[in-house]
């Protein structure tokens, strides 16, 4: 699986105009699915989320998890980060998985943020989403497992 992680201040999803997911402080997680990815990698990839060390501590430096902080999670499926640009200008996005598995795979991995203690919402897999995010930092980081 595929991650980009951005720690914001708040987070929201709208969709025809109505706001279907939002969170505060927290970390925004577009994720996508790769043919061959496994259920067991994206609990890995949700583990190692959960611990990444990207909000401040009391000096300022990142040191603390979003299961230290409490922070929430908004997961939103993004198919485009199968894009393989190398022929060409248009992307190809063969490389992801196919959509039920990808949708599977997907809710796997917010179920298991879940379990880990992390308060999440999610977008809707397959729809036309308006995201919109403070990044807070900005920290942005990009993930595979």
């Amino acid at each position: 699986m595929r991650a980009l992680i951005q720690r914001v201040t708040e987070a929201s999803v709208t969709i025809d105009g109505t706001r279907v997911a939002e969170t505060g402080p927290g970390v925004l997680i577009l994720v996508c699915a790769m043919q061959g990815d496994t259920a067991a990698g994206a609990e890995a990839l949700a583990a190692k989320i959960a611990k990444l060390r990207i909000f401040r501590d009391d000096a300022g430096k990142m040191n603390r998890s979003l299961a230290d902080t409490g922070g929430a999670a908004l997961v939103v499926s993004q198919f485009t980060l199968a894009a393989d640009t190398s022929r060409g200008n248009r992307p190809g996005f063969s490389a992801a998985a196919p959509p039920a598995e990808g949708e599977a795979l997907y809710l796997w991995f917010a179920d298991h943020l879940r379990h880990l203690g992390i308060s999440v919402q999610t977008g809707q897999f397959g729809a036309d989403m308006a995201v919109g995010l403070v990044n807070d930092g900005p920290v942005t980081i990009w993930m595979e497992q």
